[in-house]
């Protein structure tokens, strides 16, 4: 199984973080590790080591086929179901690496930084490119987004992808995360919701 994610995919994210409105050229690509997947509700342990911890809540899509070279038109084939995730950030440590012109890697795929919620059957909505999803902390909305808003849509993503790499049934591809980024605190409770059905319900330890 390969966990795909894409950064920079949110205009005002962009702009909070880099302060620029900016379409990359191409989608940037990263991977998180399989030990990264955090699901079935168990509890995110904050690393004590890594300075300051980030939530980025996602749209993610399960990958149910094989294919190489996908083409864009034919990519909704190759994916099955939605769900909201989280990526975990170590943004401090982020922020070191890039400076340092190093990849990344270790900010966002270290062990449990790929939280992922319950399955939805893409099926059950009308299209995947209008969702809207939004995350809760303590009860609190901190970070909302629809997907219509995407620099790089989904079967753009895909299609993409699958230029590099095979997709496998059981990938995982994170969409990106729109503004409102934010740290989390031990015993934070986390609630994500995918058109206000609540799909993802995670603690902090």
């Amino acid at each position: 199984m390969k966990i795909f994610a894409i950064g920079m995919n949110y205009a005002l994210h962009n702009k909070e973080m880099h302060g620029t409105l900016l379409k990359t050229e191409e989608p940037v690509i990263f991977l998180k590790a399989d030990s990264s997947l955090l699901k079935d509700r168990k509890p995110f342990f904050i690393p004590d080591h890594m300075g300051r911890i980030e939530y980025e809540a996602e749209v993610v899509v399960r990958i149910c086929k094989l294919g190489k070279t996908v083409s864009e038109r034919f990519a909704p084939r190759y994916y099955d179901a939605v769900t909201v995730g989280i990526d975990f950030t170590a943004r401090e440590l982020q922020r070191k690496l890039m400076a340092q012109g190093r990849p990344w890697d270790l900010a966002k795929g270290f062990d449990g930084a790929a939280c992922i919620g319950e399955w939805i059957p893409k099926e059950k909505f009308l299209d995947v490119q209008r969702l809207h999803f939004h995350l809760d902390i303590n009860g609190e909305t901190v970070q909302e987004g629809c997907t219509s808003d995407m620099l790089y849509r989904i079967d753009e993503i895909i299609a993409y992808i699958s230029q590099f790499y095979t997709l496998k049934t059981g990938d995982i591809l994170f969409t990106g995360t729109p503004a409102g980024v934010g740290p989390v605190q031990i015993d934070d409770h986390l609630e994500g919701y995918l058109e206000e059905r609540k799909v993802l319900e995670v603690r902090c330890k």
